[in-house]
């Protein structure tokens, strides 16, 4: 397949409430959608998943912006792709930008399946028909409110719990969690917020049977965490420290962790995250599919990773009203008892909703292969 146009819209979407982690709290986003089309005029859709400003990796909307504009975008357009897994060769020039990187990268793995005929998570080698689906819930003003939340979505029926913690507000609201519902799968998510200063108050969260804790170390460390998995027997899970199946391996290799979250932006795209699922497959290591609270497109991407067989634990892929009044394709993404049915129509099985991605655009460049 030839990349014949690439086009980039910037939308601003309001989530329906705020979400609050130890970075901070965010309501409106900004974010990348991606539309590749090949010479036969077939399209393909990803979605940059950074945020305006670089609390999470360094990367931004603007840098995406960038990126993709000034040099991915080049390096794609008019080449002749066989397999999308030739997109991270093409792109191994340019250092890091993961999520610039993968927000082309996706599209044109949704391009790829829809030429061959088949939904995204055949082309990857999915085998699951449905996904189980957790929730994540960002910090909340007392520990009262927090409770509801947390009985609201078990009546939805999700399947797995996720709460922010930071310095301050962490044992207390476990014990508190961990009182009203004592049998619930439920993880914790740091957000790097810890040292190994800390390491005497996180060795109490073992108290609380903790399916994981998220990332509580630096964001860019593997080291202490080994140190730190050495004094817990609750699982430590990676996040901001993965960026690559090299780091994968480097964690692994040290015991920094007993579990993967794998994120499609964070490492670079869906044949990387591929990789590293394999990878862990291998040596018996659990993956699952974190969130970066995405729009319908990113949100279809995670749901066709997730049907791959070693995601053994529920994923932050809720359905598109957790987050939105309107999403941007159709149907929504929607969950029923706590699963969510993978599509299998062709592609990322989700239309874009062209009318809903043009009221919220507020930027647009398109470019096109010189013939």
């Amino acid at each position: 397949m030839r990349i014949a146009e690439v086009t980039v819209r910037r939308l601003k979407m309001r989530m329906k409430e705020p979400f609050s982690t130890s970075f901070g709290t965010m309501q409106d986003k900004q974010f990348l959608v991606i539309e590749v089309q090949d010479e036969n005029g077939n399209c393909g859709w990803g979605e940059s998943v950074a945020f305006e400003a670089p609390w999470y990796t360094e990367e931004t909307v603007d840098t995406n912006v960038h990126m993709i504009h000034d040099f991915l975008v080049p390096l794609l357009l008019g080449k002749d792709i066989t397999h999308p897994d030739e997109v991270s060769i093409l792109f191994s020039s340019i250092r890091k930008n993961n999520m610039a990187k993968a927000a082309v990268e996706t599209a044109v793995w949704d391009l790829f399946a829809k030429r061959n005929r088949m939904s995204l998570a055949e082309a990857l080698g999915g085998t699951r028909k449905e996904i189980e689906v957790g929730i994540s819930i960002g910090l909340q003003a007392s520990f009262s409110e927090l409770v509801a939340k947390v009985q609201g979505y078990l009546d939805e029926g999700y399947r797995r719990i996720k709460v922010k913690i930071k310095p301050g507000v962490d044992v207390e609201l476990l014990r508190t969690l961990r009182a009203a519902f004592p049998d619930v799968p439920l993880m914790a998510d740091a957000n790097s917020a810890y040292s190994l200063d800390d390491i005497e108050l996180l060795k109490e969260l073992d108290a609380f049977n903790l399916l994981m804790i998220e990332q509580p170390l630096g964001h860019d460390d593997i080291v202490d965490h080994a140190v730190l998995q050495r004094e817990l027997k609750t699982p430590i899970c990676l996040d901001e420290s993965i960026l690559s199946l090299n780091d994968v391996r480097k964690a692994l290799t040290l015991g920094s962790t007993k579990v993967i979250n794998v994120k499609i932006g964070r490492v670079g795209g869906l044949s990387e995250a591929k990789r590293i699922h394999d990878y862990c497959m291998e040596r018996g290591v659990p993956v699952w599919c974190g969130g970066m609270l995405e729009a319908g497109i990113g949100r279809a991407h995670n749901i066709a990773l997730t049907s791959l067989p070693n995601f053994v634990y529920p994923g932050d892929t809720a359905g598109s009203s957790r987050y939105w009044e309107k999403d941007i394709i159709t149907p929504e993404v929607v969950v029923q008892d706590g699963v969510i049915a993978v599509p299998r129509s062709n592609g990322i099985g989700y239309e874009p909703d062209m009318h809903a991605i043009d009221n919220f655009t507020i930027g647009k460049w398109c470019f096109s292969a010189v013939e």
